[in-house]
């Protein structure tokens, strides 16, 4: 059972009581891990007694080094050392490694702004030779902790908002490469005075890399802060070494993305070579950093909002969901393609071999619930779909059920050019919308899903490859299966068995 705090700045008897406090109603921890400033401009008084030894720490503290020039007389000893009893300065960069076999790594000061680096400062020298002294370890995993006192650039990206910090410009490049390459199950920082726990990200890419345990960053502010916010976590975690390998990759439903992953992309990749059998030019997947298609305005953008508008954190599943994909029911070898939001997967049963539908890596209801990066992305592999079945002779049909359904699948089918033009495809749906009594309209083609159908609303949707669009906002009973059997219909592919996905998924 282990405690970490934020900026102590010197207020020693708040903390320690706070500790004493947690202690007298939940039982003793093993230690408190201090991030960010732990003296203050006005610490000697209170710590003159702690180190003369007329007051003790409750609980063995360990402290990073100077943030600034001020308090560098505080740290005798760059390699670390015992200031006081019970609190122990770490060190400028290293690991600590407990009788129990936990592993903290760790990094005192901030990025250094120039050369050579302050004594309070770090320099991508300290980062890489601390990287270097454990990747170099046989069989690496990651470490169990990792303290840090500046915040690691972008760690919000792909996560729920960190309030009014902005994760692009706050923060260390350095951390995060550290932070990268590390794997730490836990990350704790300070120095912004706020609180934020990140949704934790994963360290492997999905079906490419063996699964790996996910990263817990959390961000604490300063004791004693009149804001009340939150400065000090209680955590419990078992040594790396010491789980089961199986235990130690379970992935929480609501982990996301690697917030660093463009700088993985940027370390050197070998190329794996085509098998024989393999035909590269017949992938599905163009380049989805091309811009396809007309890119939605953002949010701020469409309401005259200069504000930008925050990443939205997808709601979770309330049992198992197949189509998650973190998720252990999720069928991975129908997998065809993984992007930065969405993934692309062939339809269990579908229409035809070429069936697939697109989905969301988070888990969404429906294309109107969808944030502005996840839409984006839907948009292009919608064009990249639309440009490869054309190339091969065919126009695609897209439909969306929000019916009955609690994680989005857009149903993507391509059709002959030779069998049927848009225009009968159209005039099928219409058809035996009206025979059901479905009242099926064609909105504007550049209009937005999101400008006629609330988040939460029933609808049905279809999507011609021409751009037009088809809509049935549904207020009572749907057919299940109504997008499946217009297609499937003599009208059409004149495949009518396979209206029913459960008849062809043998």
């Amino acid at each position: 059972r282990r405690l970490a705090c934020g900026d102590v700045e010197g207020r020693l008897e708040a903390i320690f009581g706070r500790v004493r406090a947690i202690q007298a109603k939940s039982g003793r921890f093993d230690m408190l891990l201090c991030v960010g400033n732990f003296f203050g401009s006005t610490s000697e008084a209170e710590w003159a007694e702690y180190r003369t030894g007329a007051k003790k720490a409750p609980i063995p503290t360990f402290v990073l080094g100077a943030n600034n020039q001020d308090t560098l007389s505080y740290f005798p000893d760059v390699s670390g050392c015992e200031l006081a009893e019970n609190i122990t300065y770490l060190g400028r960069r290293g690991v600590y490694s407990g009788c129990s076999g936990l592993q903290i790594a760790y990094l005192s000061g901030t990025e250094a702004q120039q050369q050579p680096a302050p004594a309070h400062s770090f320099s991508a020298k300290d980062v890489a030779e601390l990287k270097a002294s454990l990747l170099s370890t046989p069989n690496f995993r990651g470490v169990d902790i990792l303290l840090t006192s500046p915040w690691p650039r972008d760690v919000g990206t792909f996560a729920n908002s960190a309030g009014e910090i902005d994760t692009k410009k706050c923060g260390s490049t350095l951390v995060s490469d550290l932070a990268a390459s590390l794997k730490p199950r836990y990350h704790f920082a300070a120095l912004e005075k706020a609180y934020y726990e990140r949704l934790p990200y994963r360290n492997h890419m999905v079906l490419q890399e063996t699964p790996q345990h996910v990263t817990r960053f959390i961000a604490l502010a300063d004791v004693g802060n009149t804001s009340k916010k939150k400065y000090l976590y209680a955590f419990s975690i078992v040594p790396m070494s010491s789980m089961d390998p199986a235990e130690l990759v379970k992935q929480p439903q609501d982990v996301t993305e690697n917030p660093y992953r463009k700088l993985r992309k940027e370390a050197p990749k070998s190329k794996a070579p085509h098998s024989a059998e393999e035909e590269p030019a017949c992938q599905f997947f163009f380049d989805l950093n091309k811009h396809q298609g007309k890119k939605r305005p953002s949010e701020g953008k469409e309401r005259g909002d200069s504000q930008p508008k925050q990443a939205k954190k997808p709601p979770q599943p309330t049992g198992p969901c197949w189509f998650c994909l973190a998720s252990p029911e999720v069928e991975k070898h129908l997998v065809v393609s993984i992007g930065t939001h969405c993934y692309l997967a062939l339809a269990k049963g579908g229409l035809s071999p070429d069936h697939v539908l697109i989905l969301p890596i988070g888990h969404y209801q429906s294309v109107v619930d969808l944030s502005s990066e996840v839409l984006e992305e839907v948009t292009k592999y919608k064009a990249a779909l639309k440009e490869f079945f054309r190339s091969k002779g065919k126009r695609y049909v897209l439909f969306e059920r929000n019916y009955r359904s609690q994680h989005l699948q857009l149903q993507v089918i391509p059709v002959p050019l030779d069998l049927c033009t848009s225009e009968d495809i159209k005039e099928a749906f219409i058809a035996q919308a009206q025979e059901q009594q479905i009242e099926l309209l064609e909105i504007p083609e550049h209009s937005d899903i999101a400008q006629v159908a609330q988040p939460g609303t029933p609808y049905f949707y279809v999507e011609l490859d021409t751009g037009e669009k088809l809509f049935h906002r549904i207020r009572g009973r749907f057919p299940l299966q109504f997008g499946r059997e217009v297609l499937a219909s003599e009208a059409l592919l004149a495949q009518p068995q396979r209206a029913d996905w459960r008849q062809c998924a043998a």
